[in-house]
């Protein structure tokens, strides 16, 4: 599995679901029902201060692992881990696992 960190398009659906993806310049389609979780931002690494009140969404990450497949249907499908910061509406990849490491 390669971690690392890459800016990355999602384009979500209006429940916040994402529905397709960009990356690199090609445009892939999710072919499985995408995993949430969330992760605890090292907020004691960052100099950042949290407003008072400001709440849910700033000390985690939105995380999600997503099955693609290029849009043209001629890859296999891989996956990747991508992370939400709600802050400042970017998405990032962060991994991309082993069968599709080797080959990109």
């Amino acid at each position: 599995m390669g971690m690392f960190t890459e800016p990355i398009e999602v384009t979500r659906a209006a429940n916040g679901i994402p529905l397709r993806v960009t990356w690199r310049g090609k445009d892939y389609r999710l072919v499985a029902e995408p995993e949430r979780w969330f992760e605890r931002r090292k907020w004691w690494e960052e100099n950042m201060r949290i407003p008072r009140g400001l709440g849910a969404g700033v000390a985690d990450y939105e995380m999600w692992r997503l099955q693609l497949a290029d849009s043209s249907g001629r890859s296999e499908p891989f996956s990747i881990d991508v992370s939400f910061d709600a802050q400042s509406t970017r998405w990032r990849l962060v991994r991309l696992h082993e069968q599709h490491a080797r080959s990109a």
